[in-house]
This record gives structure tokens, C-alpha cells and sequence, in this order.
């Protein structure tokens, strides 16, 4: 184990400052997912959009990055992974560029289109970089620092993008990606080591057929909420689309020659089941991040300031999770990590069905703290599991899906909650307000006015009714995650612990 340290360390002298850059560039593609959403508002006049339409903003985005993530393997192959990296960087920085820059809403969801496009590979490229350049005791370290960017950058986004909005304008959402992105570029120019391309067919039709799935899927998931989902016609034709997208892709997959993702990588138990892992975290994490900031301004009267300070002890919980789970992944099973990480969540949702509107900050932030260590705790050694047992040559396309799942179980988590918390609000007010009537005598005891039919008093009842309405809605989404958090944790059992290999044998083929 020493030798193998010490051989890497001697391949990789610079490995503090390329996981440094890397991880810069990692964080300022994170953070654009969520950090131009509270701008939005301020945009719509800017850029001479409407209510409806100023969301393409935030759709266009999210459909590019999405369509491009699966392909990023086979470009790293083809252009070789430092080259398709820096391309990256550069091409985010420059979109996000022009996306402040922006002078109408045509051009801006152009830019974020290209901004989508050139993005996508950051996060998985960076994965791949850090498993490459660490020995494979140092991997749970590795990917806790991984983990601790994408994990906390979607948490303090919306912060940052209020404060920057309040204090500058949100221009300066994008604009602030320019000394990020130079500053990545700068250290990953000089030290992300070289990988010789390796040139291989494109398939096509696989590409197409995935691509049409995950482009309907995310635009189903984006325009649902605004089209009464399964009302309108458009959101069918999606689903439709969807569907057979995902179905041919997956014949052609297992049938077809020279497909662009290698069948082979779903033969490695480790790595499916972490895709499955991902996909509920993916739900947990960005559901409840989808939830909290509107509950505390619609409930709570929170400006976005004191919202984003709430918040901010779920990040601390997750790195402070993060840097002590990177070091006890060598030392305790990781499957007892995920079982735990999952159980402390569970627990912190439990505890958030107890919110009510008349408390005050502090179980929020307690709640916050131990979802964010429980996180911690499932994050870190599911990306080491995951990876461990699966061929070095399969990892850039591993990691391309390990990303491309996890977004897609943010997505559809939070238009699931969001639907519920619409549809919930909705028959918790019919429920409430059932009884009352004036001839109700608990009515007439507590508000005789009401009683009376003052419509002042009226007012104030109905205000009430839709408090505790909201109140009872977001409980109920809370309890919904928190079965998904459970049902979940008898999937550890299908996790293998890999052994360490004796001397000249790949690690990755010995396991219980």
C-alpha cells in the first residue's frame, strides 16, 4: 500500500493542485444549476420575458447538459480526457460570459444551451480525474472531496445568486464564473496529466435513441408543473417520446455492435446498485433543497439572505460528513456507512414531519445538520463502492452515468414533490375548511365574528386555513422521502466489499 502511494505520488507530484482546479471548475459547473433560479425574476424584465416563458432559462440548461453527459466516455476517447476538460472549462466560461451578456430571451437560452453542452463533462471528467490520479487507498478520500462540491454547490447557489442579484444585478450570476473558470483553466493547463486518446466508432443511432430519451424526459419533468402535467397534450407526446427512447436504446444496447456505452460496465453488481443509490440520493438531496427555500419564505417570511443562512448548516453538515467518512471508508465497511448515512436521514425527515408554522429556526437547522451528515455518509462510500470493482478502462463512461442518473433522480424528485405539494395543498384546504360553517359552536366560541360572517375575520380564517394547509402539504412530502429514504436501505445487501488484491493482481477482481 505504501509502495502504490508512493508510486502515484511520484506519477501525480501536483495532486493537491489538480484536485484544487479540478474541483474548481467542478463547483462552477455545480453551482449554475441552481444559482441562476432566484435571478429569474429580475431577468424577465431585462430580457422582455414573461412569467411562463423566463423558465426556459433554467429548462434549456438543464435539457443540453443532460442530452451531452452519456456521450462524454466516448469524446474523452476520441479527443483524450485533459483535452475534452480544458475544452470544457474554456466553453463554460465563455458561454457563461454571454449569458450575462444577454439581451433578449432568445439569446440567452442560446447561450445556455452552449453553456449546457460544454459543461456536461466537467462533473463526471472530474470524478474519472481523481479515481485516476489517487491509489486505491486514497479513493474514499478522493471522492469525499468530490462529493463535498457537488453535494454543497446546489446548496449554497441559491444564496449566492440572491446576494449577488440584491447587491450587483443578476448579471453577475455568470459573471462570476470568470475568475473561477480562469483559475481552473490556469491549474489544469499546467498540471491535469496527459491520456492518450484512443479512438473508437460513434454509434449513432444508440446516441439518438438515448438523447430522445433524456431530452423528453427532462423537458416532461421541467414543463409538467407549468401545463397541469397529464392535461395537456404536450406533456404525452414527451412521455411518449420518453419511453420509446429509452426502450430502443435499451435493445439496442444489449443487441447492437460497437455501442457507444459498453454493455459490459451493467454487469458489475457494485456499480448498478450505486446507480440506484444515486438515483434516490439524487432524490433525497435535491427534493428537499426543491422544498425548504420556498417553505421558509412562503410560511416562515424569510428574505432570501436569512433563507440561504438556514440553509447553509445542511452544507456544514455534509462536508464536516465528507471529511471524517474519506478517512473511515479504509477502516469500517462501506455498506455499514450507507446503511447508517441512510438511517440519519430517514431520522432528520422523520423529525421534519414535527414542523409547524408557529416554531421557530431551530429544529429546521437541527434537521438540516444531521440530513447533511447522513448524506455525507451514504455520498462517500457509495462513489468508492461503485467504482472499486469496475475495470479502469470502463470509468469515464461509468462516471458519465453515474452523473447522467443522479440528475435525472434530482429531476423527477422534485417534480414529484412539487406536484404533490400543489395537488396536497389543494384537498388539505377542502379538508380544513369543511367545518367551517357558521352553526359550527367551536366557530362561534373561538371567532364570533366569523361566525357572524365579517368578512374581515373571514379573511383572517381562510389565511389561517391555507397556513396550516401548506404546513400540512410540505409534511407531507416530507414523510414521502423519508419511505424512499428507508426503502432503500436493504439495497446495501446487494454491495459488494471489495478485498485488497495480492501483489501483482488488479484489485478490481478480488471481492467477497
Amino acid at each position: 500500500m505504501a509502495t502504490a502511494a508512493a508510486t502515484s505520488q511520484a506519477e501525480f507530484p501536483h495532486r493537491g493542485l489538480i484536485t484544487l482546479s479540478i474541483m474548481a471548475a467542478t463547483i462552477m459547473q455545480v453551482l449554475d444549476t441552481t444559482i441562476a433560479n432566484v435571478a429569474l425574476p429580475n431577468m424577465t424584465g431585462d430580457l422582455g420575458a414573461s412569467q411562463d416563458t423566463i423558465n426556459w432559462v433554467l429548462t434549456s440548461y438543464i435539457v443540453a447538459a443532460a442530452i451531452m453527459t452519456p456521450v462524454t466516455g466516448w469524446l474523452s476517447d476520441r479527443f483524450g480526457k485533459r483535452e475534452l476538460f480544458l475544452v470544457s472549462i474554456v466553453g463554460f466560461t465563455i458561454t457563461s460570459m454571454l449569458c450575462g451578456l444577454s439581451w433578449s430571451l432568445t439569446s440567452m437560452v442560446v447561450f445556455r444551451i452552449l453553456q449546457g453542452l460544454f459543461g456536461a463533462a466537467i462533473v463526471p471528467l472530474s470524478q474519472s480525474f481523481l479515481l485516476d490520479i489517487n491509489p486505491k487507498e486514497r479513493h474514499g478520500q478522493a471522492m469525499a472531496v468530490w462529493g463535498a462540491g457537488i453535494m454543497v454547490g446546489p446548496i449554497i447557489g441559491p444564496t449566492l445568486g440572491g446576494w449577488l442579484t440584491e447587491v450587483a444585478n443578476w448579471r453577475w450570476v455568470f459573471f462570476i464564473n470568470l475568475p473561477v473558470g480562469l483559475l481552473a483553466l490556469a491549474g489544469c493547463a499546467a498540471y491535469l496529466p496527459r491520456a492518450a486518446a484512443r479512438p473508437r466508432g460513434f454509434d449513432l443511432f444508440g446516441f439518438a435513441m438515448l438523447s430522445l430519451g433524456v431530452g423528453a424526459l427532462q423537458m416532461m419533468l421541467d414543463r409538467g408543473a407549468e401545463v397541469d402535467w397529464f392535461q395537456a397534450t404536450e406533456i404525452w407526446i414527451e412521455l411518449g417520446l420518453a419511453i420509446t427512447g429509452f426502450w430502443v436504446f435499451t435493445v439496442h444496447l444489449f443487441t447492437g455492435r460497437d455501442t457507444f456505452i459498453d454493455p459490459k460496465i451493467f454487469a458489475d453488481r457494485n456499480f448498478v446498485t450505486g446507480l440506484i443509490f444515486i438515483f434516490i440520493i439524487g432524490i433525497v438531496l435535491l427534493a428537499s433543497m426543491a422544498l425548504l427555500p420556498p417553505m421558509l419564505s412562503r410560511l416562515f417570511n424569510h428574505p432570501t439572505i436569512l433563507t440561504g443562512m438556514v440553509m447553509a448548516p445542511r452544507g456544514v453538515g455534509t462536508m464536516i460528513s465528507m471529511l471524517l467518512v474519506g478517512k473511515l471508508v479504509r477502516l469500517v465497511d462501506a455498506r455499514i456507512l450507507v446503511v447508517a448515512g441512510l438511517a440519519l436521514t430517514s431520522w432528520s425527515l422523520y423529525e421534519m414531519t414535527g414542523f409547524t408554522p408557529q416554531m421557530d429556526d431551530t429544529l429546521i437547522l437541527t434537521t438540516g445538520v444531521v440530513q447533511g451528515l447522513g448524506l455525507g455518509l451514504v455520498f462517500v462510500p457509495l462513489s468508492t463502492v461503485a467504482f472499486a470493482t469496475l475495470e479502469p478502462r470502463f470509468r469515464t463512461d461509468a462516471a458519465a452515468l453515474f452523473s447522467l442518473v443522479r440528475n435525472m433522480g434530482s429531476s423527477i424528485g422534485i417534480s414529484i414533490v412539487t406536484a404533490l405539494l400543489t395537488r396536497n395543498l389543494q384537498i388539505n384546504h377542502l379538508e380544513l375548511s369543511a367545518n367551517i360553517n357558521p352553526n359550527n359552536p367551536v366557530l362561534q366560541a373561538l371567532s364570533p365574528a366569523a361566525a357572524r360572517g365579517d368578512l374581515t375575520a373571514l379573511s383572517t380564517l381562510d389565511n389561517l386555513v391555507n397556513q396550516q394547509a401548506l404546513m400540512i402539504s410540505y409534511i407531507d412530502d416530507f414523510k414521502l422521502m423519508m419511505i424512499v429514504t428507508l426503502a432503500a436501505i436493504p439495497l446495501a445487501l446487494f454491495l459488494r466489499k471489495p478485498k485488497a488484491a495480492p501483489a501483482g493482481a488488479p484489485a478490481a477482481a478480488h471481492m467477497d
